[in-house]
């Protein structure tokens, strides 16, 4: 990848993540500034005129994935990967509708991330899993399934699920079951 002419928006409310990507991607070449929550997001899209951004899914105070189509909004040509250290397949489609060029989990280093820009099209010769995913899996995916659904509002969720809200809560706050 030609990297002359490449600035990346880093957008991240974790800040050593964002410092430690900024340099990864400078010593690269990239021109790369950092943002930290989607208002500031917006306001640096506007003025730098990002070719490229990573977008963290989970920020402090709002979803990536409301920030997307606003991101887009600005920069129509900027090619977005969404970061999450909570993925499911519900927030990857969800993402994918939404404009991303791509949907990687963390932890994902500066070449992981060059190879998701890079990726233009889908491989049809992805391994497929030679088990189904556990019944702690399936009932996380579903849990942002239905989250999603209420627009990230905890109590229309816990509603929905019938469960307590603090529950629901406690169980989000735990990181997502891998299989």
């Amino acid at each position: 990848m030609q990297t002359t002419d490449q600035r990346l928006l880093i957008i991240d409310d974790d800040e050593m993540f964002c410092h430690v990507l900024s340099r990864a991607f400078t010593r690269r070449g990239f021109e790369v500034m950092t943002a930290h929550d989607a208002d500031q997001a917006l306001a640096v899209a506007a003025q730098f005129q990002p070719t490229m951004a990573t977008l963290d899914l989970k920020l402090e105070h709002s979803s990536g994935l409301k920030l997307l189509p606003e991101m887009l909004a600005i920069v129509p040509t900027c090619r977005i990967v969404v970061l999450t250290g909570y993925s499911s397949i519900a927030t990857a489609v969800e993402a994918m509708k939404l404009g991303a060029a791509n949907y990687l989990c963390k932890p994902a280093d500066a070449d992981d991330i060059i190879a998701s820009f890079e990726q233009q099209e889908g491989d049809p010769n992805v391994e497929l899993a030679d088990n189904p995913p556990s019944i702690n899996r399936i009932t996380w995916e579903h849990i942002q399934k239905v989250l999603q659904e209420h627009d990230g509002n905890i109590s229309a969720t816990a509603r929905a699920l019938g469960m307590h809200r603090r529950t629901l809560q406690r169980k989000l706050q735990k990181r997502p079951v891998r299989r």
